[in-house]
């Protein structure tokens, strides 16, 4: 018997031990009527939390045959979890690996997170990065499907789908705004309005505003960044709803990490920095304008039917100074490292249409569900390289911070990088209700995707399609308790280049998962259990770096093995709980430990108790582990395994004001952020907030 095994049976036996004769889930259509739109659905805690993510089709957790995590307002708002770096470290088998200031990968099961969506439409060729810390005032909420999720991504990879859900018009007036002061002069503001513009409610908007100012604990390091979002919507007719929607954010960053610190000295030992260590300067800059429009038309028919479009362009440009260090310095002098700059203006753009219908049918007299669709795509990027040749010394290691380099010259820009990407495909999948306890939901994805162009003297020329079928299958064990099983094809294009500069072919492969899922105490609490297994050939794995510090990859096949047990929702109507943990291996073809910065251990739990006799007031806390993670360089760089500990507390002022002081890293644990490359940066240090939420 296997440990995965193992660990799935004593999680039955843990769902078991649960059992308080719950409720089956006859009120999960209810539920979903009450909903409006696809994106709109009825969301509470627990295991009536419902998604569309997985197939298309909405369902409830329970009823969907991967692993689900759902974080919602009021874990946002409890937590101070302003960005979505902070958001998904909260996430169950999630790991945030922040290599630079502002530059961002995610990983999950063992490999990188590259399909993310917005209100369930995937956004292709996003290559997995985060520039910037994405502001999540704009959403109500965050899903995280883990597992291969070709069906609504267009590409299969087996980390994990992160779909974001969007803040929509409201049928009835609501208004609100925040202001928030924290640590190394943090400063937000928020504001939020929406409702009917119309006397019979037929018309309807949302405007959405927030600013951040904040200084950092980093040398040199600053951030301004201002979000916007306006949206309408629009009855047409009782059937017909058209809503169009803009947003934009503008991240304005100072004293940017490109890379981070030289971890060893040159005989091997380790360099103790402070946690403000920087090897950035005050000229440095790395300014992100990310801006999406969109325009949606939905039909609802009158059997609970419904035919959806959704048109959206997403730009997104770049200006960044950036400065590399590299090298290890003398043991003795500090001296030894050295460094490149150069001046960085991007831009890429996005074209996506999607359109589905989706709906009840009968067959053999049951009732099941279908939805079929389609998505095209057409995106572009230019990068822009104004490389200095100047030869840049950097001071002793002790004087970063107080002594920096020299801005140099710069010879003048040239195109890098120019390339294009199509991709179309189209997607079908089935909701069986074969018998009164068992389900099954089967469907494919077809793709095509082509590309051309050139980036930094390499042709970028592909042309791959595939078609990937999905199944998975939900068998009621008793009224509280399922178990769930679910297979699909692996086909993952990938941005990474080798040492000659070409891109690497896609990664192909297969994902297995199989589990537990229950709901508890009336359906407030949501419990799972899963095994998984992924198989990748041709998988991008860093390599080494080119003159000019990009990095350069080649294919490994890697095989991922791991379980996961997971808790989330409420106790009672005062406390919520989530809690999960994951453990799994990471082999490459040999059997030999690879991607090993990707911690093979994690625990993450959070817990709120409200006492509503005392203005509602709210203790909390935040819980994160994990254990060792390490990369080959000269010598063998080790991050030992470290616990993290975040506390809240909340009361209600009056009626309408409510007041959260967050406590972030509250044991001042000192750790490194990421060591995914062979340089990394320490962490922040305990951090204190206090935020005010005015209700109108």
């Amino acid at each position: 018997m296997t440990s995965s095994t193992r660990a799935l049976l004593l999680a039955g036996a843990a769902l078991a031990a649960f059992s308080t004769g719950g409720s089956a889930w006859a009120d999960d259509d209810a539920a979903a009527a009450a909903g409006g739109t696809q994106v709109e659905a009825l969301v509470v805690t627990g295991a009536r939390t419902r998604t569309s993510a997985v197939t298309g089709l909405d369902m409830s957790l329970k009823e969907t045959p991967q692993s689900v995590t759902v974080i919602n307002q009021d874990r946002i708002r409890d937590f101070g979890l302003t960005n979505v770096n902070d958001l998904l470290a909260q996430v169950t088998g999630v790991n945030v690996e922040k290599v630079e200031t502002d530059r961002t990968y995610y990983n999950s099961r063992g490999f990188d997170i590259t399909n993310f969506q917005v209100d369930g439409i995937g956004l292709p060729l996003i290559w997995g990065i985060q520039f910037g810390d994405l502001d999540t005032v704009l959403f109500e909420r965050v899903e995280t499907v883990r597992g291969a999720n070709s069906m609504m991504t267009g590409t299969g990879n087996p980390s994990a789908t992160v779909n974001y859900v969007r803040k929509r018009p409201t049928a009835a007036f609501q208004a609100g705004g925040a202001l928030q002061v924290g640590a190394w002069e943090d400063h937000r503001l928020e504001a939020d309005v929406g409702g009917p513009l119309n006397a019979s409610g037929t018309v309807r908007g949302r405007l959405i505003y927030a600013n951040q100012d904040k200084a950092s604990y980093l040398d040199f390091n600053h951030v301004n960044r201002n979000v916007y979002s306006g949206m309408l919507a629009w009855d047409v007719t009782p059937r017909l709803t058209a809503t169009t929607g803009y947003s934009l954010q503008d991240n304005r960053s100072r004293g940017v990490l490109w890379g981070a610190l030289p971890l060893t000295y040159s005989d091997g030992t380790r360099v103790n920095y402070p946690n403000a260590a920087s090897t950035s300067a005050d000229w440095t800059y790395w300014n992100v304008k990310d801006q999406t429009a969109f325009g949606e038309l939905d039909y609802r028919l009158d059997n609970g039917s419904r035919i959806k479009t959704i048109a959206t362009y997403k730009r997104f440009d770049e200006q960044a100074r950036l400065l590399y260090a590299y090298g290890a310095p003398d043991p003795v002098t500090g001296l030894g490292v050295a460094g490149m700059s150069g001046i960085y203006p991007s831009q890429y753009e996005s074209y996506i249409l999607d359109a589905y219908a989706s709906g009840p049918f009968e067959l053999l007299g049951r009732a099941h569900d279908l939805v079929v669709g389609g998505q095209v795509s057409r995106s572009t990027g230019k990068e822009i390289e104004d490389f200095s040749t100047d030869t840049i010394v950097f001071p002793a290691v002790g004087q970063w911070g107080r002594v920096q380099v020299a801005q140099p010259t710069y010879p003048g820009p040239y195109v890098a990088a120019e390339t294009t990407d199509r991709l179309a495909r189209v997607y079908a999948a089935a909701h069986l209700n074969l018998t009164d306890g068992l389900k099954a939901v089967v469907g494919f994805n077809a793709l095509k995707l082509t590309s051309k162009g050139y980036s930094y003297g390499a042709d970028q020329h592909r042309d791959d399609s595939e078609i990937s079928p999905y199944v998975g299958v939900v068998w009621d064990l008793t009224p509280n308790i399922s178990a769930y099983a679910s297979y699909t094809d692996i086909f993952n294009p990938q941005s990474e280049v080798d040492v000659s500069h070409a891109t690497l072919a896609p990664a192909h492969g297969k994902a297995y998962e199989a589990g537990l899922k229950s709901d508890w105490f009336d359906h407030r609490l949501y419990v799972t259990g899963a095994i998984f297994r992924s198989e990748q050939s041709n998988l991008a794995a860093y390599a080494g770096s080119f003159p000019d510090g990009k990095s350069y990859h080649e294919g490994v096949d890697t095989t991922v093995t791991g379980y996961e047990l997971e808790a989330s929702g409420a106790l009672t109507d005062q406390w919520t709980l989530s809690a999960g943990w994951t453990d799994l291996k990471i082999e490459d073809a040999t059997g030999a430990d690879t991607r090993t910065y990707v911690p093979r251990k994690t625990f993450k739990a959070t817990t709120t108790y409200t006492f509503p006799e005392l203005r509602n007031l709210t203790l909390g806390a935040a819980v994160r582990w994990q254990d060792e993670v390490s990369v080959r360089d000269i010598v063998l760089i080790e991050q030992k395994a470290y616990g993290l500990v975040d506390l809240v507390a909340g009361v209600d002022v009056t009626d309408q004001m409510r007041a959260t002081l967050n406590i972030k890293n509250a044991a001042d644990r000192k750790h490194l952020t990421s060591l995914q490359w062979n340089q990394s940066y320490y962490a922040a240090p305990r951090s204190v907030s206090l935020r005010l939420d005015y209700s109108f």
